[in-house]
């Protein structure tokens, strides 16, 4: 049996939702971040030594990091299903998506969380206003224009295609689904970019993504 080490409002998200495109049987173990630090509770690291969801345990093997966990899963699971042929153009695509979504998208996301949260953090009064004030121009010089570059080149690259890989959907738009729904929650991400607002409302309406949510619970990005 399949089990997901699930974190609330977190990444792992993806992987009840592939599971229940791939409608493969799995169990999940559930996590509630810490209401004061909305961190990982320790218990996680019982799991894996960094201690951050998601997780997954299939057997004998145990696997971190959404995209290695997609890549697994699509390619054990999917027979011919959410990965493109092998040496195909889409396949070339498929893989880059799956690399992009963590290791180009979310950086500057969470930034931008950062700098929210440096901006509203406790502290001695008289520092507030020189907090706020750094947070701000961080935010207005480093997280917003890259957030707006990314978001104008996504737009850009649904140009001509319905999904990320091509004109099928895969595993690269479950993987892509996180950082497209932070910027919608956090970035400014709405229908002045038509191309990905419908892709993300065509996600958004595939059965398999409601399940998964029925599964895994409510979804806020507030936390990341």
């Amino acid at each position: 049996m399949i089990t997901v080490h699930h974190l609330e409002h977190s990444r792992s998200q993806r992987i009840l939702w592939l599971l229940e495109e791939l409608g493969q049987d799995y169990e999940i173990v559930r996590y509630a971040r810490d209401p004061a630090t909305l961190q990982a509770p320790p218990a996680l690291r019982r799991i894996h030594p960094l201690g951050k969801s998601p997780v997954l345990v299939d057997g004998e093997l145990t696997l971190a990091e959404s995209g290695a966990i997609v890549e697994y899963l699509a390619g054990r699971y999917g027979g011919g299903r959410l990965l493109p042929a092998p040496d195909s153009p889409e396949r070339l695509r498929c893989t880059y998506w799956l690399h992009f979504a963590e290791g180009s998208a979310m950086p500057p996301l969470l930034l931008k969380l950062i700098f929210a949260r440096l901006a509203t953090a406790p502290m001695a009064f008289f520092a507030r206003p020189v907090a706020r004030r750094i947070a701000a121009t961080l935010q207005r010089r480093l997280a917003d224009p890259q957030i707006a570059r990314q978001l104008d080149y996504l737009e850009s690259e649904l140009s001509g295609r319905d999904w990320f890989a091509g004109a099928d959907f895969s595993a690269a738009d479950i993987q892509m689904s996180f950082p497209v729904e932070a910027a919608a929650a956090r970035a400014g991400l709405d229908a002045g970019r038509p191309r990905l607002w419908d892709w993300l409302r065509r996600i958004h309406e595939r059965p398999a993504y409601r399940r998964a949510l029925e599964r895994g619970g409510p979804y806020r990005l507030a936390g990341g």
